[in-house]
């Protein structure tokens, strides 16, 4: 059993599965500091100085002006604007990802060589059953 699990452990598709994994979870960190430090500041600004993460509804408790007072109070809170930020987090991920596959895809297309052209010996024998198709039936 042992072997097996050896065997399988490093076989190509795991170790290239573990290296996603890891370059996903650099990644990941990459994207939430490019939403919370990067855009959605000036976007709050625009929309008035708004902070998306203190976007929140109380359902039991104080009602802070922000969530990290109603978290520090106790309070009962569902959450919308970090929500928000999640979504965000995945569409700039999504895109990103979809950029990498659309560069890789034309990558390995560019790669790809044109069907090699018939040999002599096809095209005479193409050119034989052609004329023995034109030949009228006896």
């Amino acid at each position: 059993m042992f072997n097996e699990f050896k065997a399988f452990a490093v076989r190509g598709n795991v170790v290239d599965l573990a290296v996603g994994v890891i370059i996903g979870a650099a990644f990941t960190g990459i994207v939430n500091s490019l939403v919370s430090d990067i855009l959605m500041p000036p976007l709050g600004m625009a929309l008035g100085g708004i902070d998306f993460s203190d976007f929140f509804v109380v359902l039991k408790g104080p009602h802070p002006d922000t969530l990290a007072a109603a978290k520090t109070a106790g309070s009962v809170t569902i959450n919308y604007g970090v929500f928000l930020n999640a979504i965000i987090r995945f569409l700039i991920v999504a895109f990103a990802i979809f950029m990498l596959v659309r560069w890789i895809n034309r990558l390995f297309a560019a790669t790809k060589s044109a069907p090699a052209a018939p040999t002599t010996t096809e095209v005479l024998l193409t050119e034989i059953r052609d004329q023995l198709k034109a030949r009228p039936l006896s």
